[in-house]
């Protein structure tokens, strides 16, 4: 018999933007009122599984929704540093026309490739450290389950290389709701599943803003 891990990836919920910007990895940004609902609806989730393992992006939101889990089960949060939101140019912006960030023309060369991106962190080193930590995740909870709290666009990318899907998208297409939960099954080293499951849809506001 081979062992059956399971890796949870749990995107963290809406965070408290009214400015609505790009906060990718800008300090301070915390859950909202319904984010915080959204983290508790998360963990109830879990609550029938067997989790044995918690890691958590270094992000505030990150950590705010794997609060809620390591309560629940008793567990300490691991901060791993693969988990963190993509690096972005218009990181503090506010995106778009108008009196967006593409107004203006200084931004405009950030946007020739949309292939590697060429405004951000190229795909294919997230889907590298996103792998790594799904692996440590993996590795930790041996016959178990994982939880490892991170972010829309590198859950995505991970997701899309597991089912060896192109990387380059359109960010509205993306399947990474918040607070919802992309699983991916082990036995041994081996993927054999990847699922999906939203519980808070319907909960809170939403964000369309890529890379959440």
């Amino acid at each position: 018999m081979t062992d059956k891990t399971i890796v949870h990836l749990l995107r963290h919920g809406e965070v408290h933007n009214p400015e609505g910007v790009l906060y990718g990895r800008l300090p301070g940004y915390r859950l909202s009122e319904d984010g915080v609902l959204m983290a508790k609806a998360a963990a109830r989730w879990f609550a029938d599984r067997d989790v044995t393992a918690l890691f958590s992006s270094p992000m505030q939101r990150a950590l705010e929704t794997a609060a809620p889990l390591a309560d629940a089960f008793d567990l300490p949060v691991t901060v791993d540093d693969r988990l963190i939101e993509a690096g972005n140019h218009f990181e503090g912006l506010t995106f778009g026309v108008g009196a967006g960030s593409l107004r203006r023309p200084e931004h405009w060369r950030h946007l020739y490739n949309p292939f590697a991106p060429s405004w951000g962190e190229p795909y294919r080193e997230i889907a590298a450290r996103m792998r790594a930590a799904v692996i440590r995740a993996r590795d930790a909870a041996p016959g178990h389950e994982a939880v490892a709290v991170s972010h829309q666009l590198p859950i995505w990318i991970l997701r899309s290389h597991a089912e060896k899907r192109r990387l380059w998208h359109h960010p509205g297409r993306r399947e990474c709701g918040l607070a919802s939960i992309t699983s991916l099954t082990f036995e041994g080293s081996r993927l054999v599943e990847v699922a999906y499951v939203d519980p808070c849809a319907g909960l809170g506001k939403g964000t369309g803003v890529a890379g959440a």
